[in-house]
């Protein structure tokens, strides 16, 4: 089973969503993780949002960067440019990639508009997921 590592900063939103996705559709393939810079605690509009499409991430921890568990990992990717930058070095052999989503985190406006960013985000996420998903079986 293949280990992968989602990151951002708050480990709040694209990451845990990413890891609910990864789960969701990599049952057996994978083995999903996620972790932040700055953990912050799950957000209740990712929950919210990815309860939308059936997964249910309210029982997921917002965690810090384990450099252990990150040294056990075969892929690691970044969701927003300050974890890419950030992030502790990964040992050689450990896949690196990087998947620029946009942080709805502080959208500001009414709740319609900040649930049209989270399910965006979620949507690019859930897309980016199932392409490396797809990439894993060829």
């Amino acid at each position: 089973m293949i280990k992968v590592i989602f990151l951002c900063t708050g480990n709040s939103c694209r990451s845990q969503m990413a890891e609910g996705l990864a789960r969701h559709y990599g049952r057996g393939l994978i083995e999903p993780f996620s972790a932040g810079l700055m953990p912050v605690g799950v957000n209740p509009y990712a929950v919210r949002v990815m309860k939308e499409i059936g997964i249910d991430i309210s029982g997921q921890t917002s965690d810090p960067i384990d450099e252990g568990l990150l040294a056990e990992m075969d892929v690691v990717i970044t969701l927003c440019g300050n974890a890419e930058a950030s992030c502790p070095a990964t040992p050689p052999g450990i896949k690196r990639l990087h998947w620029p989503i946009d942080d709805p985190v502080g959208t500001i406006g009414t709740e319609e508009r900040i649930l049209a960013r989270f399910r965006k985000a979620r949507d690019e996420i859930r897309a980016r997921v199932q392409g490396f998903l797809e990439g894993l079986s060829e």
